[in-house]
């Protein structure tokens, strides 16, 4: 995104400096230039910062989302461990109910 607004202020560089005839037109031109460059840096970094806001807040939300849901499973283990289902296992001590054989 950034090359591309660069590459945009370059190119509008150029068209103005061919277009200034005169001294004090082209160091207008370039003035102008400049400005517009630094403005297009300044977009860059704003949307890049709202970017990585978004993702961050994305990134929080898969995070509790995971949190919750697994916090779901283990009350399902250990209510499973707590009935004595074979396979299930206790949350609290790590272990396995055995097989019924």
């Amino acid at each position: 995104m950034r090359i591309r607004i660069l590459t945009i202020a370059a190119a509008s560089a150029l068209a103005l400096g061919a277009a200034a005839c005169t001294q004090a037109e082209q160091n207008k031109a370039e003035a102008n230039v400049d400005a517009a460059g630094d403005k297009a840096a300044e977009v860059a970094a704003q949307t890049g910062e709202v970017v990585e806001s978004g993702a961050m807040k994305a990134a929080q939300a898969v995070e509790e989302g995971a949190g919750k849901v697994a916090d779901k499973l283990e009350d399902k283990q250990a209510q499973a461990a707590a009935e004595g289902r074979p396979g299930a296992v206790d949350p609290a001590t790590d272990t396995r109910v055995p097989a019924k054989n």
